[in-house]
């Protein structure tokens, strides 16, 4: 690799990260005034462009690499890979690449397009959510007004251990990219960033995080143009190669990706808070659609762009290398590509790693904090208790990050909870489901996860190897059925324990209105009582009277979305 020195990686690495400092604490000084509303979030303040910028640098999901370090040599041993969920920072140098290697150009196009279109349920279901919870600014917001407390904690929970390790991975993800890169120690580069970050962060909260986003988003674009010139003016292409690789064949994991990835995909982005906050800024609903389909659309051309580097990497005879003993593994792919340009190429990639993992991380982390106050503390902590909070919540992030890919193994089960837990959730954004409560989203959800390990049980025919498939211990893109069937087992599952739930709810209800001699109106529609300011929607269940009685229908508030 024509890998820059250690002196000028280091300052490649410091001045870009010197820059976002600068540029994150000049802004955040001048909000420093700002309220504690608009610290956590900016309802209503974005308009296209910026909104379009944002979702690109806060991140899509793609499938990410659990490494282990084997031996600490060269590019062919140092890597061996578990592929989980990950949001778009600095391990897509990793991701895309090694699916180009496993599944081929099908696997490439399937991934950018299973990628890319899940934006489009923000655009869909933004503006229902926010009509239904104008002053919501994250989903568990509406959950809450929907579904009671029990089944909002239950979503905070999944949510906020879902955004802490996204955390815990960015910062694993970029120490790995340096130290392949440039051969220095991670360590130091990692704690430098969360630093940088949380200063900023702590000072301007999610404003600092939308504006830097902007800028961050703009570079990413520009240095990828640059790098992918480089790569395809450098690099010679063996056409003999390319029909032996087998790489634009159709395959049995690229057709079982068609679905897998979609799922995991699409249901995971719903526990990413940094999507929301940003789907609640769009000044309009007319500026969510134009934002989402621009980031949609450099979101394909970006994953396409990185994603072929590993079918050029076959064809350019890279990857699998020489040595038949010793292979490259797929997951290094692009930096084997890279050992062959010159280091001002390098140079460029370093760049767009560190502006890659800082926008990613900073949007995490102050979607992390407006979670938190939201969701545990209902938004009456100060500004100041909740900027300690941020630097706080670093602590352990770094701690984790260092001790990583091993801890992150508990990480994989948020992606089987996602595709079980979110079909069960917006069934409740039907007005015709007025019947389903809190109840079945949470039974729902954990069925669906028992749902996976009843089916790997039975088709490992080994319960511990179906307790396994929970975790997918051996990645998305194992052979056979298993993780193909674990991404239908959940949501099916999950539906399938929902309706039981339901089942078992109304029965109960029924069997206390007899008991008690009164109506059973569990499946009556809901009330509107009109008021003066607002209309208070009622809940079946007995709870027009008590509004009544306590004077509701002059506008003293709304009736809280019922758990059972």
């Amino acid at each position: 690799m024509g890998q820059p020195s250690s002196e000028a990686s280091n300052a490649i690495i410091y001045t870009t990260l010197g820059i976002f400092l600068i540029m994150g604490t000049g802004v955040a000084w001048t909000m420093r005034n700002q309220s504690k509303g608009d610290f956590l979030a900016g309802n209503r303040t974005q308009t296209a462009i910026p909104l379009a910028l944002n979702f690109i640098a806060s991140g899509d999901n793609g499938i990410s690499e659990d490494r282990e370090d084997e031996q600490g040599g060269d590019l062919a041993t140092c890597w061996t890979t578990k592929l989980r969920l990950y949001p778009l920072g600095s391990g897509i140098l990793f991701t895309y690449p090694e699916i180009a290697t496993l599944a081929g150009l099908q696997g490439v196009l399937v991934y950018a397009l299973a990628s890319a279109l899940p934006l489009f349920v923000f655009a869909l279901l933004g503006p229902i959510i926010r009509r239904k919870c104008p002053g919501g600014f994250v989903l568990t917001e509406w959950t809450r007004q929907r579904y009671g407390t029990i089944a909002a904690l239950y979503l905070s929970f999944v949510t906020l251990v879902t955004l802490f390790l996204y955390m815990v991975a960015e910062l694993s993800g970029i120490g790995q990219v340096v130290e392949v890169l440039t051969g220095l120690n991670g360590l130091p580069v990692l704690i430098v960033e969360c630093v940088i970050t949380t200063i900023y962060t702590s000072l301007g909260g999610f404003r600092i995080s939308f504006i830097t986003d902007n800028i961050q988003g703009a570079m990413v674009i520009g240095l990828l143009v640059v790098a992918s010139i480089a790569i395809g003016v450098e690099t010679k292409i063996d056409t003999s190669l390319i029909e032996p690789s087998g790489l634009l064949k159709d395959s049995l994991l690229g057709w079982q990706l068609l679905y897998i990835l979609p799922v995991a995909i699409l249901t995971n982005d719903f526990f990413l808070s940094s999507f929301w906050l940003r789907t609640f800024a769009s000044k309009t609903d007319r500026d969510l659609w134009i934002g989402i389909t621009l980031a949609a659309l450099f979101i394909l051309i970006i994953i396409t762009m990185i994603g072929c580097t590993g079918l050029i990497a076959a064809w350019s005879g890279v990857w699998p290398g020489s040595d038949p003993e010793n292979p490259l593994p797929g997951s290094v792919a692009f930096f084997g590509l890279l050992e062959n340009l010159p280091a001002w190429v390098v140079g460029f990639v370093l760049v767009m790693s560190v502006t890659l993992s800082t926008a990613a991380f900073d949007s995490l982390q102050s979607a992390m904090v407006s979670s938190a106050s939201n969701d545990l503390f209902r938004n009456k902590l100060s500004v100041w208790w909740i900027r300690v909070a941020v630097v706080l919540i670093i602590i352990p992030i770094v701690v984790l990050a260092i001790k990583a890919p091993s801890i992150l193994q508990i990480y994989l089960i948020s992606d089987l909870v996602s595709a079980a837990t979110i079909p069960v959730l917006i069934v409740g954004l039907s007005d015709r489901c007025y019947w389903w409560r809190g109840f079945e989203v949470v039974v729902g959800g954990l069925g669906g996860i028992f749902t996976v390990f009843i089916f790997g049980a039975i088709y490992y025919n080994d319960a511990y190897k179906g307790a396994q498939l929970i975790l997918l211990e051996d990645g998305i893109y194992q052979e056979g059925w298993a993780a193909f069937g674990a991404f239908v087992a959940a949501p099916v599952g999950g539906l399938l324990w929902g309706f039981g739930a339901l089942a078992l709810r109304l029965a109960v209800q029924w069997v206390q209105a007899k008991r008690k001699g009164v109506r059973f109106d569990a499946l009556d529609r809901p009330v509107v009582v009109e008021s003066d300011s607002e209309a208070i929607q009622y809940v079946a269940g007995g709870d027009l009277e008590t509004i009544l009685s306590n004077g509701q229908e002059s506008g003293a508030g709304k009736v809280p979305g019922k758990f059972f």
